[in-house]
C-alpha cells in the first residue's frame, strides 16, 4: 500500500490473510480492532503508516521472504552490484526479478559457486563465521606439483602483510590440487601460488561451507531448506570476527 493509498479496514485484514471480510466486520462490532489505539467505525480506511492492532496484537502483511541462492558463476563475470560501472556484472548475468546481491566475492578469472541472497542479515553472519566458513577450491596450475609445494601451502603463506592461515591442501593429479580456506584474502590462493613460483591457469570453487557446486555453468538454484538450516546451525556456533 502507497503512502497515498487507503483501503478499507476490514478489506486490509482479508487481504493480509488475517480474516475473511465477514470475520473482519464482527471483530470491528465488537471493538476487537484499533487504528492507532482507536476504535474505528465499520467501513473505516486506513493507510500505510496505521497501526492496526486485533486483541491487542499489531497485525500486518507477512513480510516477503528473503532469496537465497547458488550459482555456478563462469569466468568472466564480476561479483559486484555495481551494474553501471561493470557490464559484466553478476546481477545482470542473473536477471533475477528481485534485489540480490553476493554473499562475498569470486575473481573474475575464477569459476564456481557462490551464493546470492536478499539477505543482508546472513550475509554478516556468514562472513564473520570464522571457524565454519570453510571454501572449497580445485586448482589447476602451470606446472607439477610436489611435497614441498603441498607442505607450503598448507602451513600459511607470506601474502598482504599477514600469514595464510593453515589449511587442507590435497594434491589431485601432477598440477592439480584441491585447497580448502577459511578466510577470504583477496586473490588468495593465485597469491599463494605466486609466492610459490606457480601460475594458477583454472580455479574452480565447488562448495561453501556445505553447499556444493551442483548446478551447470551460468546456471543457479534455491538453497533448500536443509541447507538453510544447516547454515544457520554453522554461523550461530562459530566465534564471531570481523569480515574477512
Amino acid at each position: 500500500m502507497e503512502e497515498s493509498k487507503s483501503t478499507r479496514i476490514n478489506k486490509y485484514l482479508s487481504e493480509i490473510g488475517h480474516c475473511s471480510r465477514r470475520a473482519a466486520d464482527k471483530l470491528i462490532l465488537e471493538s476487537r480492532v484499533t487504528i492507532n489505539g482507536l476504535v474505528p467505525e465499520m467501513g473505516t480506511k486506513i493507510y500505510p503508516s496505521d497501526v492496526i492492532r486485533v486483541d491487542g496484537k499489531i497485525v500486518s502483511a507477512p513480510e516477503e521472504k528473503h532469496i537465497y541462492m547458488a550459482f555456478n558463476k563462469p569466468v568472466g563475470i564480476v561479483c559486484t552490484t555495481d551494474i553501471k560501472a561493470e557490464k559484466n556484472n553478476i546481477i545482470d548475468f542473473i536477471n533475477y526479478p528481485k534485489r540480490i546481491f553476493p554473499i562475498g566475492r569470486l575473481d573474475k578469472a575464477s569459476e564456481g559457486l557462490i551464493l546470492l541472497t536478499s539477505d543482508g542479515d546472513i550475509v554478516n553472519k556468514i562472513l564473520r563465521a570464522r571457524n565454519n566458513h570453510e571454501k572449497e577450491y580445485l586448482v589447476t596450475v602451470n606446472k607439477e606439483i610436489n611435497a614441498d609445494f603441498l607442505k607450503r601451502m598448507s602451513n600459511g603463506i607470506p601474502i598482504l602483510d599477514t600469514i595464510t592461515r593453515k589449511c587442507e591442501v590435497v594434491q589431485l593429479d601432477r598440477n592439480r590440487f584441491k585447497i580448502i580456506l577459511t578466510q577470504g584474502l583477496n586473490r588468495q590462493i593465485r597469491r599463494m601460488c605466486e609466492y610459490l613460483d606457480y601460475k594458477v591457469v583454472k580455479l574452480k570453487r565447488v562448495r561453501i561451507m556445505n553447499i556444493r557446486l551442483n548446478t551447470p555453468m551460468g546456471k543457479w538454484r534455491y538453497l533448500t531448506d536443509e541447507e538453510l538450516t544447516e547454515i544457520t546451525h554453522l554461523v550461530s556456533d562459530s566465534a564471531k570476527t570481523h569480515s574477512d
